[in-house]
């Protein structure tokens, strides 16, 4: 495995969460959020900048805030599209039960109305699920896909352990534990240490991102769709039909993923032929928001690699402190 780079010659920028002003701060979303009717039912998303399209998509519990640390740096050289999915963020819910296929057709249908045949597409944890999902249901949709702590593999072994009424493993019931933030996400936006404490779940230092940042993540929750989705994706086996999946993908994870095991990153990337992993140390299930710098330049590479260029299949980040 290729170890990149060494703890010796790490740099600020692959620092733990955003070092200095961060760029979304003097950003006013205001200009770049719009309304669009899909399906019949009101999507909100946001829409920025120029060039091929690269479209985020969050995961269960979040909302395109997800995103605040990569959108301005992807929107210097892309056309940029964040969603907030049906039943969460601001968006409607949809008129038809949550399930992730009919996630991926929605997604399908937005690019539909939006008039933009192909994209880019960055999935974390659910959005990563939605996203292969959509590779495979209409596969001319994604030139290349990115898979951030994708789920769908794993909740294949909670599901059947939820059925066969045995205890769950440890590291997946943290996965459940994202109900109690859902509904109780005011109080958990208005004080500090409990926004930690329960970021904890997702970040492997909470405490060292930024307040506001955090506030934005926590405040993103409780939203109508969470028991749907959280059902749809306990109850859609996708592991079969990855092989499916054509397009180039890049698999990318956190070492101390507590939501979403590690050993999931070299099942998708065993599966998907066109595929390659990288795995960032010290670092929790929302790797965009704990190493923004590094995953920002990791995945625009990946975006913008020649077809045919050659890269090593699997790659370690490793950083000092």
């Amino acid at each position: 495995m290729h170890v990149v780079p060494s703890p010796a010659h790490a740099s600020p920028h692959d620092a733990y969460g955003p070092v200095g002003h961060s760029e979304w701060l003097d950003i006013d979303w205001q200009q770049h959020l719009r309304w669009v009717r899909v399906q019949d039912r009101w999507m909100n998303i946001v829409d920025m900048g120029e060039g091929p399209v690269a479209l985020f998509v969050h995961g269960l519990s979040g909302c395109w805030q997800n995103w605040l640390e990569n959108l301005p740096h992807f929107a210097r050289n892309h056309r940029v599209i964040a969603v907030d999915l049906p039943g969460f963020g601001a968006s409607e819910m949809p008129a038809e039960t949550i399930t992730i296929a009919r996630y991926a057709d929605t997604i399908d249908a937005l690019l539909e109305v939006l008039d933009i045949d192909a994209v880019r597409l960055v999935g974390n944890s659910m959005g990563g699920f939605v996203g292969a999902e959509l590779a495979i249901r209409h596969p001319a949709r994604v030139e290349r896909l990115v898979l951030v702590a994708a789920a769908g593999l794993s909740v294949e072994f909670i599901c059947t352990q939820r059925k066969a009424g045995l205890r769950h493993r440890a590291e997946n019931i943290a996965f459940f534990n994202l109900g109690w933030i859902a509904s109780h996400s005011t109080i958990v936006a208005k004080r500090r240490r409990l926004r930690s404490a329960l970021l904890l779940i997702v970040a492997a230092h909470p405490d060292r991102l930024p307040a506001r940042l955090a506030w934005e993540q926590v405040n993103g929750s409780g939203k109508p769709g969470f028991s749907d989705a959280l059902d749809a994706l306990l109850n859609y086996p996708i592991r079969g039909r990855l092989p499916k999946i054509k397009c180039p993908t890049l698999i990318v994870w956190g070492d101390k993923d507590r939501l979403v095991p590690l050993k999931d990153a070299s099942v998708f990337e065993e599966l998907i032929d066109d595929s390659r992993k990288i795995v960032y140390e010290d670092t929790g299930h929302l790797t965009m928001l704990e190493r923004p710098a590094r995953f920002n330049d990791d995945v625009l590479a990946f975006l913008q690699q020649a077809p045919g260029e050659r890269r090593p299949s699997a790659e370690t980040r490793s950083f000092a402190g």
